[in-house]
């Protein structure tokens, strides 16, 4: 992969993407630390997760069609200045529907590097006729930097809150998004997936542009017209395990302020990433015979089981022990759910297709951040921990209920290397068999 790529891309979109996890945590803490209510600090973050679920597919939709550097570029600036806005804002004491609009602002303008990075990469092996075993490999390490990122996001924001205010997690996030992102738009590599009308263009083409963007305009709609059902099938699936990590979310602030140690919240979220990163590096290993398909519905199930006993959990000692075990199921589906995905959309709209896979994810979990967070005030951390095991349940439904041959395909006819269709379904293409 580092052949594929040079080795200064997984390090520039890695500390790209920490932000990310810095704000979605750091929201919360910084907010319920500035306004005294969780509730409206589960709310600002439901906002900011909003804004990056409603602007995310969007973001990778002009990456497809204007390539990944000028967007890039222009939202890593936008995100950078919205973020020390909100900042700013939180630390003033404005009023919570201000709070709400500039939280959503600094999620709508999120750069997506983590989602752009997949597609990237993806791309640079399918160019170079690479068979899925080097595509899950890709999932599998871009995965598991989302789980370190989100590991040393919310250690960031704990370690902040200890020493001083989570507000300073917060600019450093903006400091981040600002340098890296700047980075990753303008790595060599983010020529991969310009627009053929672009490179056209680059070379000194420019009759008829009009002609061209017409006919560009109706490629995309055709190609829109072309999604597989399969594709929304997975994002249900994304979306529930966000609501089973935004229920773990509000149930672990809850708890941590129940038990008097709220400075342990970031910390802990932080234990359950660790497991999940080692668990997402071992995935490259499984064989080829274990489908997609059945590692889906192992890794549902597994997140069923292994939740309950969060919803018993009552001290600190135990939610460090029952957390750290219970990461081990995060990484299986993340990785799962992007491969399915990769092999479901159409090559030209792979961007997209990843930042609306990573958006399903992130919109579970925010809606579940604003009502939990309210449960756990009402009736205790349980009720939030029993939110997010019901998803897990209804996850492993929907992962059982699929059947193999029920998608509907990927135009593989844009990209002679892709995978053959069944390959999303969990059934072994004849190139791995």
């Amino acid at each position: 992969m580092i052949a594929l790529s040079g080795a200064l891309l997984p390090l520039i979109s890695f500390l790209g993407r920490l932000p990310t996890a810095i704000i979605q945590m750091g929201s919360v803490l910084m907010v319920t630390r500035t306004s005294g209510s969780l509730a409206t600090g589960g709310m600002v973050a439901c906002a900011l997760a909003l804004g990056q679920v409603a602007m995310g597919p969007f973001v990778g939709r002009l990456a497809d069609r204007h390539g990944q550097r000028r967007v890039v570029l222009v939202f890593a600036l936008l995100n950078a200045v919205a973020i020390g806005a909100f900042t700013a804002s939180a630390l003033l004491g404005a009023v919570t529907p201000l709070l709400v609009l500039l939280g959503a602002l600094a999620g709508a303008s999120v750069p997506g590097i983590g989602p752009l990075a997949r597609a990237r990469v993806v791309a640079l092996a399918r160019r170079r006729r690479a068979d899925d075993r080097l595509a899950d490999a890709v999932m599998s390490l871009e995965s598991t930097m989302d789980e370190v990122s989100f590991v040393l996001g919310p250690a960031a924001v704990g370690l902040a809150a200890v020493v001083g205010h989570p507000a300073y997690a917060m600019l450093l996030a903006a400091f981040l998004v600002a340098v890296c992102g700047t980075g990753f738009a303008l790595h060599p590599t983010a020529r991969t997936l310009e627009p053929a009308h672009a490179d056209q263009q680059g070379k000194g083409s420019r009759e008829q542009p009009r002609a061209r963007a017409a006919e560009e305009r109706a490629r995309a709609r055709g190609a829109r017209r072309r999604m597989p059902r399969q594709v929304y099938v997975v994002r249900v699936g994304l979306v529930l395990l966000g609501v089973l990590l935004g229920g773990c979310g509000a149930g672990i602030t809850a708890l941590t302020e129940e038990l008097g140690r709220p400075d342990q919240a970031g910390l802990v979220y932080a234990a359950m990433g660790v497991m999940s990163a080692v668990v997402g590096l071992s995935m490259v290993a499984l064989p080829d015979r274990i489908g997609l398909l059945l590692r889906w519905r192992v890794a549902t199930a597994t997140a069923a089981l292994l939740s309950l006993p969060l919803v018993w959990t009552e001290s600190l000692a135990g939610l460090y022990f029952v957390v750290t075990v219970f990461g081990a199921v995060f990484a299986p589906n993340l990785i799962t759910g992007f491969g399915l995905t990769e092999r479901a959309v159409p090559r030209e709209r792979l961007a997209e297709g990843m930042t609306f896979a990573s958006s399903a994810f992130v919109g579970g979990q925010a809606v579940t951040l604003a009502v939990a967070g309210r449960l756990a005030e009402s009736y205790g951390p349980a009720a939030a921990f029993a939110v997010g095991s019901t998803a897990a349940a209804l996850a492993f439904v929907v992962a059982l209920a699929t059947r193999p041959g029920q998608g509907g395909g990927a135009d593989q006819d844009t990209d002679p290397g892709a995978a053959p269709d069944r390959a999303v379904l969990g059934v072994p293409s004849e190139q791995t068999a």
